[in-house]
């Protein structure tokens, strides 16, 4: 009977920590809450450079002139360097931003992606895609963009 008693301490004090921690979750502060994060051992202004490197040598995935997009901060005191990139075989625009997470490390934010020929259908990674769809997302911006931004500065580094 005890034994069953520290269990089922145990088990409730594993499914309070849960929902405190989605608790806050819903509650997290921050412009990008929902952002998913990866981190980049170069600094910021490196990581910008091979981001545009990467886009030159890959020019499909660069955005049609016509979606008005352009990289770079909104003005001088934004946090966030803001970059786009385009798969015309699905037709959607990733939206990304680098941020220093340090003065030699800098963080990547897979933040969204928008469906289709037009601006203003946006989907929040980590939020408003099922979770099928949400790790289809991540794993094709992986596969073609972040693998291929992780070697070039590999390469650079040797």
């Amino acid at each position: 009977m005890v034994m069953l008693k520290r269990i089922l301490i145990g088990i409730s004090i594993i499914l309070i920590a849960v929902g405190l921690y989605k608790l806050a979750e819903l509650y997290s502060p921050g412009s990008y809450p929902n952002v998913e994060k990866y981190g980049i051992d170069l600094d910021e202004k490196g990581v910008i450079n091979v981001l545009n490197r990467f886009k030159e040598k890959n020019p499909k995935f660069v955005p049609p002139v016509g979606f008005g997009l352009k990289d770079g901060r909104r003005n001088k005191k934004d946090h966030w360097y803001n970059v786009y990139f385009y798969y015309p075989e699905s037709n959607e625009i990733i939206y990304i931003w680098t941020r220093p997470s340090s003065s030699t490390t800098t963080t990547i934010g897979f933040v969204s992606v928008n469906t289709g020929n037009k601006l203003g259908h946006w989907k929040d990674i980590n939020k408003d895609f099922n979770s099928s769809e949400n790790l289809l997302q991540k794993k094709k911006f992986k596969e073609l963009i972040l693998d291929s931004i992780r070697e070039m500065i590999r390469h650079k580094n040797q």
